[in-house]
């Protein structure tokens, strides 16, 4: 009995566990069962929440769509209306030249027609004058009696009428010569005819007309007789030339009158404005980039030198020459050959004889060097392009280690590779040496003042002041080109990291080089499209290079690369006088392209803000204050004497409490610009 129960209790143990776990497995099922509905409603969530987001991105994109569509639109307007507005431009400017054709025909019919009136009147003249001739012969040998006194009486032909001066001067003598005004009565007829006019004696014969002292009339031949009749009319002599030789006259004279302000005002620099370092210049350089892509298809030394007498009565100071040696690329920036100055552009003689010519007026000169890469002459045995000939025979040890395509043997390169051709290897003390020497060649025996480096990103700046200090450049500029940012395809407002960017090169050169201010010329792009608060940085200033070190900051619209036939970020035509008043009127140093003063019909524009900066004294260390940066416009003051405004902002000098003084407007150019120069 006790085995039987000591079992049961034994079964109802078990059967307490088979419960017990029983509902354990249940709790565990309810636990099971509210996991999967929660994640069956997180599930479903998840799915709606994608749902949502794909539609939410649907619409983002039909957005997009639709934002492009409509800026392609507008694009598509916008050029269709600047190829319209300079379509009606040349049209305008055809009929301008049609009207003046006309005005010249017209004023040639009545030049021919006045012309012709005083042919008649010429022959009219002349056989008036023939008839009096013969009348007077006539006369003279007309047989009349003589007095005993006939050696006191002589004749004078005034006007084709035979006056007679006798001792008795009567008015019986001027009525003779004259002829009566009214009818003579005949009682004055009588007393007339009664006294008889005494005559020179009769010319019996030749012999004795030869011998006397009394002289026939000798009367001029027609042709030795002068007449407009006879004046050829000269070719061009119109009332519209004239207009036209008179303005090219009064340009002439400005001209020589800068020319002569500024060698007065040459002689009248300090020493300091005088005194010349490779990172400004003189401080007041304005820099002509002396070239475009096309160049080279011309004998361009040649065309260049007579320039240069035009450039330095325009106000510029420097000009930048193509690159001179010979190269693979016809454009130069390919260059093989260091030592051989034989170019597309010309002949080394060629080269120095514009050079000498730049130097007579004045202008400094900038040869473009290509210091980065090089082409190799000969191919290794291996195949590759990497042996260099002529005078500076380097070998692969003057290549960049990794150099991808040129299997270089030198150390690492210190900037940017540029892929078609062999990156040079700058941290190698040959190469720096031959460098040198090659560059002081150019100075002193070619003629070269100082430098713009071409491809400055490709090497550290610590070598391009080694090169500075060797070679003492009167004015050096570096190229360092990246990109801007942008976001959503248009441009950020702060391009803070894209100017440090240059900034960190100019001090990597110890401030030796200037650079161009690659952020300027990105942002006017779109700050001139009514987006002029694109011009002040948070802290007052300008938003290049030129707001943080302008000194150093070399200001650009255009150059061979970004326009000309290359076009790879042409700035807005529309916008070129903008862009110009911008530079001209700011600190730092600005460049003026070839294109744009010598065929795109603006010089005289250029000039005169050229004009306006030196007449304001403006150098590259002005001081500049904003006063204006919004959407209508942009107005700031450039040192003590010059303000500018760009846009249509309705402002002017009397509307600026923080403005003293008495200012005069010196260039309006309507809703474009406005330059005040303080009286």
């Amino acid at each position: 009995m006790s085995d039987l129960e000591s079992q049961l209790l034994v079964s109802n143990n078990e059967m307490n566990k088979l419960k017990l776990e029983l509902e354990k497995s249940r709790q565990q099922a309810t636990a099971y069962e509210l996991l999967a509905r929660d994640t069956e409603k997180e599930l479903l969530e998840f799915q709606k929440s994608i749902r949502e987001t794909a539609i939410q991105q649907e619409d983002e994109v039909k957005s997009l769509l639709e934002k492009m569509k409509k800026d392609s639109a507008d694009r598509r307007k916008a050029t269709s209306k600047a190829f319209k507005a300079e379509l009606e431009t040349i049209q305008a400017a055809i009929e301008a030249a049609k009207e003046t054709v006309r005005a010249k025909d017209v004023a040639y019919v009545r030049r021919c027609e006045a012309l012709q009136r005083s042919l008649k009147a010429s022959e009219s003249a002349s056989k008036t004058w023939r008839q009096r001739a013969e009348m007077a012969e006539a006369l003279l040998s007309k047989k009349v009696g003589f007095g005993e006194n006939d050696d006191e009486e002589t004749y004078v032909v005034n006007g084709g009428r035979v006056d007679l001066l006798m001792d008795d001067d009567s008015q019986k003598w001027k009525l003779l010569t004259n002829g009566p005004r009214r009818k003579i009565p005949d009682w004055m007829v009588k007393r007339i005819g009664f006294i008889c006019p005494r005559f020179p004696p009769r010319k019996t014969n030749m012999a004795e007309a030869k011998l006397s002292k009394f002289k026939s009339l000798e009367l001029p031949k027609p042709d030795e007789v002068w007449s407009i009749a006879q004046e050829k009319p000269k070719e061009g002599d119109t009332l519209v030339e004239h207009v036209m030789e008179k303005e090219i006259i009064e340009k002439k004279r400005k001209a020589l009158e800068r020319a002569l302000q500024r060698k007065t005002i040459k002689w009248q620099k300090t020493p300091e404005e005088i005194k010349l370092e490779p990172g400004t210049g003189t401080g007041r350089e304005i820099v002509f980039q002396g070239f475009n892509w096309e160049s080279w298809r011309r004998q361009w030394y040649l065309d260049l030198a007579p320039k240069a007498a035009d450039l330095s009565r325009s106000g510029i100071t420097a000009v930048w020459f193509p690159p001179p040696t010979e190269s693979v690329a016809p454009q130069g920036y390919m260059p093989s050959d260091l030592y051989n100055l034989n170019s597309a552009y010309g002949s080394v003689e060629e080269l120095k004889y514009c050079l000498e010519e730049m130097r007579n007026q004045d202008l400094l000169t900038l040869g473009d060097v290509v210091l980065n890469h090089r082409c190799a002459h000969k191919q290794s045995p291996n195949g590759v392009w990497n042996i260099f000939g002529g005078k500076l025979a380097w070998g692969p040890e003057a290549i960049a280690c990794d150099d991808p395509n040129f299997q270089g043997r030198g150390n690492p390169s210190t900037g940017d590779i540029f892929h078609a051709a062999p990156n040079i290897d700058h941290s190698q003390d040959f190469v720096r040496k031959d460098i040198k020497e090659w560059l002081n060649w150019l100075r002193n025996d070619i003629g070269f003042d100082g430098w713009r480096l071409d491809f400055a990103r490709g090497f550290s700046g610590s070598y391009v002041k080694e090169y500075i200090e060797a070679s003492d450049p009167a004015f050096a500029i570096g190229e360092y080109w990246d990109s801007l940012a942008y976001e959503g395809g248009n441009l950020c407002y702060n391009q803070d990291a894209h100017r440090q960017r240059i900034v960190n090169w100019i001090n990597a050169t110890g401030g030796t080089s200037s650079a161009f201010d690659v952020t300027t010329k990105g942002i006017l792009h779109s700050a001139l499209h009514n987006q002029y608060w694109r011009l002040i940085d948070p802290q007052g200033k300008p938003t290049g290079v030129m707001g943080w070190w302008p000194s150093r900051a070399v200001t650009f619209l255009e150059n061979h690369d970004t326009g000309s036939t290359q076009g790879h970020w042409p700035f807005p035509r529309d916008k070129l006088l903008q862009g110009y008043a911008y530079i001209l009127s700011h600190p730092g140093t600005p460049v003026i392209f070839y294109d744009h003063f010598y065929d795109f019909g603006i010089r005289d524009v250029i000039t005169e803000l050229i004009e306006a900066r030196r007449r304001s004294g403006i150098h590259c260390r002005s001081p500049i204050k904003i006063f204006h940066a919004n959407n209508d416009g942009y107005v700031a003051k450039t040192g003590e004497t010059l303000v500018v405004k760009l846009g249509h902002i309705d402002w002017n000098p009397s509307k600026e409490v923080d403005l003293d003084g008495s200012w005069q407007k010196f260039v309006d150019k309507g809703s474009d610009y406005q330059l005040w120069l303080r009286q």
